[in-house]
Protein backbone atom coordinates (compact mmCIF):
# COMPACT_ATOMS: atom_id res chain seq x y z
CA UNK A 1 0.00 0.00 0.00
CA UNK A 2 1.27 3.31 -0.88
CA UNK A 3 2.26 5.70 2.02
CA UNK A 4 0.97 9.41 1.45
CA UNK A 5 1.43 12.67 3.28
CA UNK A 6 -1.67 15.45 2.94
CA UNK A 7 -0.79 19.19 3.16
CA UNK A 8 -3.46 20.89 4.07
CA UNK A 9 -5.33 17.95 5.75
CA UNK A 10 -7.22 20.37 8.21
CA UNK A 11 -8.84 22.51 4.81
CA UNK A 12 -11.83 21.70 3.07
CA UNK A 13 -10.63 19.54 0.37
CA UNK A 14 -7.89 17.73 2.90
CA UNK A 15 -10.84 16.25 4.78
CA UNK A 16 -12.55 15.33 1.70
CA UNK A 17 -9.25 13.88 0.72
CA UNK A 18 -8.89 11.62 3.90
CA UNK A 19 -12.59 10.64 3.73
CA UNK A 20 -11.99 9.71 0.25
CA UNK A 21 -8.71 7.82 1.22
CA UNK A 22 -10.06 6.00 3.79
CA UNK A 23 -12.70 3.96 1.54
CA UNK A 24 -9.47 2.92 -0.92
CA UNK A 25 -7.07 -0.22 0.10
CA UNK A 26 -4.24 1.05 -2.28
CA UNK A 27 -3.05 4.21 -0.60
CA UNK A 28 -3.00 5.35 3.04
CA UNK A 29 -2.51 8.48 4.68
CA UNK A 30 0.85 8.52 7.28
CA UNK A 31 1.03 12.10 7.80
CA UNK A 32 -0.85 15.35 7.54
CA UNK A 33 0.76 19.27 7.36
CA UNK A 34 -1.21 21.94 8.91
CA UNK A 35 -0.55 24.86 11.08
CA UNK A 36 -4.00 23.45 12.87
CA UNK A 37 -1.80 20.38 14.13
CA UNK A 38 -4.73 19.80 17.06
CA UNK A 39 -7.50 18.71 14.59
CA UNK A 40 -8.98 15.17 15.07
CA UNK A 41 -7.27 12.90 12.22
CA UNK A 42 -6.21 9.32 12.51
CA UNK A 43 -2.66 10.50 11.32
CA UNK A 44 -0.07 12.26 13.05
CA UNK A 45 -0.52 16.53 12.08
CA UNK A 46 2.41 18.68 11.50
CA UNK A 47 3.05 22.67 11.09
CA UNK A 48 5.71 22.80 8.76
CA UNK A 49 6.97 19.60 6.23
CA UNK A 50 10.71 19.79 7.69
CA UNK A 51 9.77 18.55 11.37
CA UNK A 52 8.10 14.89 9.51
CA UNK A 53 10.44 12.21 10.05
CA UNK A 54 8.30 9.18 9.13
CA UNK A 55 8.78 8.07 5.38
CA UNK A 56 6.06 7.87 2.65
CA UNK A 57 6.04 7.65 -1.46
CA UNK A 58 4.15 10.64 -2.67
CA UNK A 59 3.04 13.76 -1.04
CA UNK A 60 -0.48 15.53 -2.31
CA UNK A 61 -1.10 19.17 -1.35
CA UNK A 62 -3.97 21.31 -1.26
CA UNK A 63 -2.75 23.98 0.86
CA UNK A 64 -1.63 27.52 0.08
CA UNK A 65 0.57 28.94 -2.44
CA UNK A 66 3.04 30.53 0.65
CA UNK A 67 3.69 26.73 1.35
CA UNK A 68 4.97 25.60 -2.29
CA UNK A 69 8.74 26.66 -1.23
CA UNK A 70 8.99 24.55 1.74
CA UNK A 71 7.23 21.86 -0.04
CA UNK A 72 9.54 22.13 -2.99
CA UNK A 73 12.52 21.85 -0.43
CA UNK A 74 11.38 19.10 1.29
CA UNK A 75 10.97 17.56 -1.75
CA UNK A 76 14.09 17.35 -3.14
CA UNK A 77 15.44 16.31 -0.01
CA UNK A 78 13.87 13.85 0.52
CA UNK A 79 13.23 12.80 -3.10
CA UNK A 80 9.59 12.75 -2.78
CA UNK A 81 7.24 13.08 -5.42
CA UNK A 82 4.83 15.88 -5.09
CA UNK A 83 1.40 16.66 -6.32
CA UNK A 84 0.44 20.02 -6.21
CA UNK A 85 -2.86 21.02 -6.46
CA UNK A 86 -3.34 24.35 -4.88
CA UNK A 87 -4.20 27.02 -6.97
CA UNK A 88 -3.03 30.60 -6.91
CA UNK A 89 1.00 30.03 -7.68
CA UNK A 90 2.14 33.40 -9.37
CA UNK A 91 4.66 32.80 -12.58
CA UNK A 92 7.72 33.17 -10.30
CA UNK A 93 6.07 29.86 -8.58
CA UNK A 94 5.26 28.11 -11.17
CA UNK A 95 9.01 28.29 -12.41
CA UNK A 96 10.26 26.97 -9.59
CA UNK A 97 8.00 23.95 -9.68
CA UNK A 98 9.07 23.59 -13.46
CA UNK A 99 12.73 23.51 -12.09
CA UNK A 100 12.29 21.47 -9.08
CA UNK A 101 10.84 18.60 -11.87
CA UNK A 102 14.08 18.33 -13.17
CA UNK A 103 14.89 16.71 -9.77
CA UNK A 104 11.87 14.97 -8.56
CA UNK A 105 8.44 13.95 -10.09
CA UNK A 106 6.11 16.71 -9.74
CA UNK A 107 2.21 16.62 -10.56
CA UNK A 108 0.81 20.02 -11.57
CA UNK A 109 -2.96 20.71 -12.39
CA UNK A 110 -4.54 23.71 -11.51
CA UNK A 111 -7.85 21.15 -11.72
CA UNK A 112 -8.12 17.86 -10.94
CA UNK A 113 -11.48 16.99 -12.48
CA UNK A 114 -11.18 14.79 -15.34
CA UNK A 115 -14.48 15.84 -16.85
CA UNK A 116 -12.85 19.88 -16.59
CA UNK A 117 -9.87 18.71 -18.33
CA UNK A 118 -12.12 17.10 -20.62
CA UNK A 119 -13.57 20.08 -21.25
CA UNK A 120 -10.16 21.63 -22.30
CA UNK A 121 -9.27 19.26 -25.15
CA UNK A 122 -13.15 19.85 -26.41
CA UNK A 123 -12.56 23.75 -26.30
CA UNK A 124 -8.86 23.34 -28.21
CA UNK A 125 -10.41 21.39 -30.47
CA UNK A 126 -12.91 24.45 -30.78
CA UNK A 127 -10.49 26.59 -31.16
CA UNK A 128 -8.64 25.26 -34.00
CA UNK A 129 -11.71 24.51 -35.67
CA UNK A 130 -13.41 28.42 -35.14
CA UNK A 131 -10.83 30.75 -34.44
CA UNK A 132 -9.81 31.92 -38.00
CA UNK A 133 -13.93 32.11 -38.83
CA UNK A 134 -14.56 35.19 -36.70
CA UNK A 135 -15.48 33.61 -33.56
CA UNK A 136 -14.92 35.71 -29.97
CA UNK A 137 -14.07 33.56 -26.77
CA UNK A 138 -15.20 34.11 -23.27
CA UNK A 139 -14.74 32.28 -19.90
CA UNK A 140 -17.53 32.11 -17.42
CA UNK A 141 -16.30 31.17 -13.96
CA UNK A 142 -18.16 30.64 -10.67
CA UNK A 143 -17.37 29.58 -7.23
CA UNK A 144 -18.42 29.55 -3.58
CA UNK A 145 -18.42 33.19 -1.84
CA UNK A 146 -15.06 31.46 0.15
CA UNK A 147 -12.73 31.44 -2.56
CA UNK A 148 -9.65 33.80 -2.17
CA UNK A 149 -8.30 33.88 -5.77
CA UNK A 150 -9.83 35.33 -8.75
CA UNK A 151 -10.01 34.22 -11.55
CA UNK A 152 -10.05 30.97 -10.88
CA UNK A 153 -6.78 28.50 -11.88
CA UNK A 154 -8.93 26.92 -14.15
CA UNK A 155 -10.63 29.35 -15.70
CA UNK A 156 -6.30 30.49 -16.67
CA UNK A 157 -5.91 27.08 -17.65
CA UNK A 158 -8.25 26.82 -20.11
CA UNK A 159 -7.80 30.42 -21.10
CA UNK A 160 -4.01 29.31 -21.59
CA UNK A 161 -4.68 26.10 -23.39
CA UNK A 162 -7.24 28.02 -26.34
CA UNK A 163 -4.26 30.45 -26.64
CA UNK A 164 -1.67 28.10 -27.49
CA UNK A 165 -4.51 26.27 -29.52
CA UNK A 166 -4.77 29.00 -31.63
CA UNK A 167 -0.86 30.04 -32.91
CA UNK A 168 -1.46 33.76 -31.65
CA UNK A 169 -0.43 36.11 -28.84
CA UNK A 170 -3.96 36.37 -27.04
CA UNK A 171 -4.65 38.66 -24.80
CA UNK A 172 -6.58 38.28 -21.62
CA UNK A 173 -9.73 40.79 -20.18
CA UNK A 174 -11.06 40.67 -16.93
CA UNK A 175 -14.09 42.50 -16.73
CA UNK A 176 -14.99 44.68 -19.13
CA UNK A 177 -16.34 47.95 -16.86
CA UNK A 178 -13.07 50.37 -17.53
CA UNK A 179 -12.90 49.36 -21.34
CA UNK A 180 -14.27 52.16 -23.59
CA UNK A 181 -13.70 50.33 -26.68
CA UNK A 182 -14.41 47.81 -29.30
CA UNK A 183 -13.35 44.36 -28.85
CA UNK A 184 -9.97 42.90 -30.21
CA UNK A 185 -9.93 40.31 -32.04
CA UNK A 186 -6.88 38.16 -30.04
CA UNK A 187 -8.74 38.54 -26.76
CA UNK A 188 -10.16 36.48 -24.38
CA UNK A 189 -12.80 37.71 -21.62
CA UNK A 190 -12.51 35.81 -18.44
CA UNK A 191 -15.24 36.81 -16.13
CA UNK A 192 -15.74 35.77 -11.97
CA UNK A 193 -18.66 34.85 -9.96
CA UNK A 194 -18.47 34.39 -6.20
CA UNK A 195 -21.73 33.09 -4.46
CA UNK A 196 -23.11 30.66 -1.86
CA UNK A 197 -21.72 27.34 -1.90
CA UNK A 198 -21.35 26.97 -5.64
CA UNK A 199 -18.43 24.33 -5.96
CA UNK A 200 -17.51 25.06 -9.34
CA UNK A 201 -18.59 26.04 -12.68
CA UNK A 202 -16.76 27.01 -15.83
CA UNK A 203 -18.89 28.05 -19.65
CA UNK A 204 -16.08 28.49 -22.16
CA UNK A 205 -18.47 30.55 -25.30
CA UNK A 206 -17.25 30.68 -29.00
CA UNK A 207 -19.62 34.03 -29.80
CA UNK A 208 -19.24 33.63 -33.98
CA UNK A 209 -21.24 35.11 -36.72
CA UNK A 210 -24.81 34.45 -35.72
CA UNK A 211 -23.90 31.36 -34.05
CA UNK A 212 -22.62 30.51 -30.61
CA UNK A 213 -21.40 27.45 -29.42
CA UNK A 214 -21.02 26.49 -25.60
CA UNK A 215 -19.19 23.72 -23.72
CA UNK A 216 -19.78 23.85 -20.05
CA UNK A 217 -18.64 21.78 -16.67
CA UNK A 218 -20.24 21.83 -13.73
CA UNK A 219 -19.07 20.07 -10.44
CA UNK A 220 -21.17 18.96 -8.38
CA UNK A 221 -19.19 17.77 -5.53
CA UNK A 222 -15.41 18.12 -3.95
CA UNK A 223 -15.16 14.69 -4.02
CA UNK A 224 -14.05 14.93 -7.74
CA UNK A 225 -11.20 16.94 -6.84
CA UNK A 226 -10.19 14.46 -4.37
CA UNK A 227 -10.44 11.42 -6.07
CA UNK A 228 -8.24 13.05 -9.21
CA UNK A 229 -5.65 14.27 -6.56
CA UNK A 230 -5.85 10.64 -4.76
CA UNK A 231 -5.51 8.73 -8.75
CA UNK A 232 -2.65 11.52 -9.67
CA UNK A 233 -0.46 10.39 -6.67
CA UNK A 234 -0.60 6.46 -7.24
CA UNK A 235 -0.09 7.57 -11.00
CA UNK A 236 3.03 9.86 -9.67
CA UNK A 237 4.15 7.60 -7.20
CA UNK A 238 5.66 5.28 -9.78
CA UNK A 239 7.07 7.71 -11.91
CA UNK A 240 10.88 9.11 -12.41
CA UNK A 241 11.34 13.20 -12.03
CA UNK A 242 10.18 15.21 -14.36
CA UNK A 243 6.93 17.65 -14.25
CA UNK A 244 3.30 15.70 -15.47
CA UNK A 245 -0.21 16.72 -15.32
CA UNK A 246 -3.59 15.26 -15.84
CA UNK A 247 -3.12 15.09 -19.61
CA UNK A 248 -0.46 12.57 -18.71
CA UNK A 249 -2.88 10.72 -16.60
CA UNK A 250 -6.31 10.65 -18.87
CA UNK A 251 -3.87 9.53 -21.69
CA UNK A 252 -2.52 6.33 -19.19
CA UNK A 253 -5.92 5.62 -18.70
CA UNK A 254 -7.18 5.47 -22.60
Amino acid sequence: MLKMILSGCSGTMGKVIDHCTAERNDIEIVAGIDLHTGSDHSFPVYPSPEQISCSADVLVDFSNPALLNPLLEFGKKTKLPLVLCTTGYDKSQVKALQEASGEIPIFYSRNMSMGINLLIELAKKAERVLGSSGFDVEIVEAHHNQKIDAPSGTALMIADSIAEASGKQMHYLYDRHSQRKKRSVREIGIHSIRGGTIVGEHRVLFAGPHEVLTISHSAQSKEIFAHGAINAAVFLARKEKGLYSMADLIQEED
